[in-house]
């Protein structure tokens, strides 16, 4: 009985007044509810799916997949372009990393050709693969060149844009800078015989590059297919060599005791032969090369059309380095030709030399014929060489950087 209740009056209370006296107190009512709480969390964790319970689990956070872009595969900024009449534009990009014989002094910025391209990009993660054949623009480009009967001859461009630039195939200044033993090498002979020409072209990697003899026929349309396929090209030049005329490159050789005009006339119909090229490279010439008065003119033609000259190396003494610096004009020498054998055996061993010359100096260039032994010879190697860390490069990229 509460102590409250003997000072009540006697008489009957109302219900709400008993059921009033008899609530709970605040602690049974806090038990309650703290009962009644837990029950209910338990049931609704026993009824959750915990598909991991038991197990260590670990939680990252995990960025968003990032497209790569490099220099190859981010279009250089369109401030001023040019359409030669296929399709081919030429646009300005900035110069960051760049010998700076090749830097343009007024802005900074030189031209690169681009084209609109197949090529298959496959992402994965967050690394974008691109094919390495990649096509290059398809000659002639405008702006550089000059028409003359028959054909045309390579110009220097706007903004001091040569041809041994547009029609390059493009390298980056990491690869050209690279402590990495580089080599190129070029196969000569190419126009001849269409059938080996293409089968060069289809079979050898991109960076092998390709020189065109004058005297093939459908030229242009056989050096665009291989530069469809990714070749840099040269352009063969006959030169006059030991035991001429007995021994003959072939018609409108150029000969060490004829005039500058008529040797200079004849450079010009093997230049305007075909367009696309980065380079002349000698074919034969031990007896004009070693003539420093007769090659001077031409190396001074060759500067003045912004091409590059590569002597082949199957001459040991010339004056073609001599006069090629004194005229300022962008010159290489090969180390060795690697197919003067031309059998299987004999091209493996040459090619052994010249990865041993890339790797003691840097780089190295070798020379060759375009015959089946040397296709299949070089083909074969090439497989195996960037394995052991050897880089294929253009033969452009010969002139540049460490190489340079």
């Amino acid at each position: 009985m509460r102590r409250d209740e003997l000072r009540q009056p006697l008489k009957r209370r109302s219900l709400g007044e008993r059921m009033w006296s008899k609530r709970p107190s605040l602690l049974v009512l806090a038990y309650a509810f703290t009962i009644t709480g837990f029950s209910a969390a338990t049931h609704w964790a026993i009824n959750q799916p915990l598909p991991f319970a038991g197990e260590p689990v670990v939680s990252a956070k995990i960025p968003a997949v990032e497209e790569i872009t490099t220099a190859s595969t981010e279009p250089a900024p369109e401030v001023a372009a040019a359409d030669n009449g296929s399709g081919n534009i030429v646009s300005i990009e900035p110069v960051e990393d760049m010998p700076a014989e090749e830097q343009q002094p007024s802005n900074g910025k030189r031209y690169t050709i681009e084209e609109a391209v197949d090529q298959d990009i496959v992402q994965q993660e967050a690394a974008v693969v691109i094919s390495a054949r990649r096509p290059l623009t398809a000659a002639p480009v405008a702006g550089l060149f000059e028409p003359v009967d028959g054909g045309q001859l390579p110009k220097i461009g706007s903004r001091n844009l040569r041809p041994s630039q547009a029609y390059a195939r493009p390298v980056s200044m990491n690869t050209v800078h690279s402590d990495s033993p580089k080599i190129a090498i070029i196969l000569g002979g190419m126009g001849l015989s269409e059938e080996l020409t293409l089968r060069a072209a289809r079979d050898l990697p991109a960076d092998i590059s390709l020189a065109f003899a004058p005297y093939g026929n459908n030229l242009q349309k056989q050096v665009n297919k291989a530069r469809k396929e990714g070749h840099e090209v040269l352009l063969q030049v006959p030169m006059e060599p030991i035991g001429f005329p007995a021994t003959n490159p072939g018609p409108k050789t150029l000969l060490a005791d004829s005039g500058t005009d008529e040797n200079i006339t004849a450079l010009h119909w093997h230049m305007s032969r075909f367009a696309g090229y980065t380079a002349i490279v000698n074919y034969m010439g031990g007896r004009f090369l070693a003539n420093e008065q007769a090659i001077r003119p031409v190396m001074t033609e060759l500067k003045k059309r912004g091409v590059l000259f590569l002597e082949d190396g199957s001459m040991p003494l010339t004056a073609a380095a001599a006069v090629a610096k004194s005229t300022g004009t962008q010159a290489r020498r090969a180390h060795m030709v690697i197919d003067v054998n031309p059998d299987a055996k004999s091209i493996a061993a040459s090619l052994a030399l010249l990865e041993a010359e890339a790797e003691a100096n840097g780089f190295a260039i070798g020379t060759g014929s375009g015959l089946p032994e040397t296709i299949d010879a070089v083909r074969e190697w090439a497989k195996e060489a960037g394995e052991r860390g050897v880089i294929l490069i253009p033969a452009s990229a010969a002139f540049k950087g460490k190489s340079g």
